[in-house]
């Protein structure tokens, strides 16, 4: 039987106000936060071809006006990006063949 996952998708928007599709690839909780590990969706397999193919990892962070609204953050702190970087590459290796970037970011 062949039956295709579905997979979870979200749409962002970026700082141009454009619309990019993501598949939600993996979550985890550290230290009371939450992350989320993305990848791009492209409709033209084309464009998936030159895609960079890194994981996009944002934070789930909440309204401060007690809505309990959630809206999903850049991590700005290199520290804290490197540590969930880090645990995503780990839980996801079977899934991806990631590449470790030498110290000035470069493959």
């Amino acid at each position: 039987m062949d039956q295709e996952m579905e997979k979870d998708l979200i749409s962002l928007l970026d700082e141009e106000g454009n619309e990019h599709q993501f598949e939600i690839v993996d979550a985890l909780e550290l230290e009371d936060q939450e992350y989320l590990a993305l990848v791009p969706v492209f409709d033209d397999p084309a464009d998936s071809l030159e895609d960079s193919g890194q994981l996009v990892i944002l934070r789930i962070s909440e309204e401060e006006d007690d809505s309990g609204e959630q809206f999903l953050e850049a991590i700005e702190d290199e520290e804290e990006y490197d540590k969930v970087a880090r645990l995503f590459m780990e839980r996801l290796a079977d899934e991806f063949d990631f590449e470790e970037a030498d110290e000035d970011g470069e493959e």
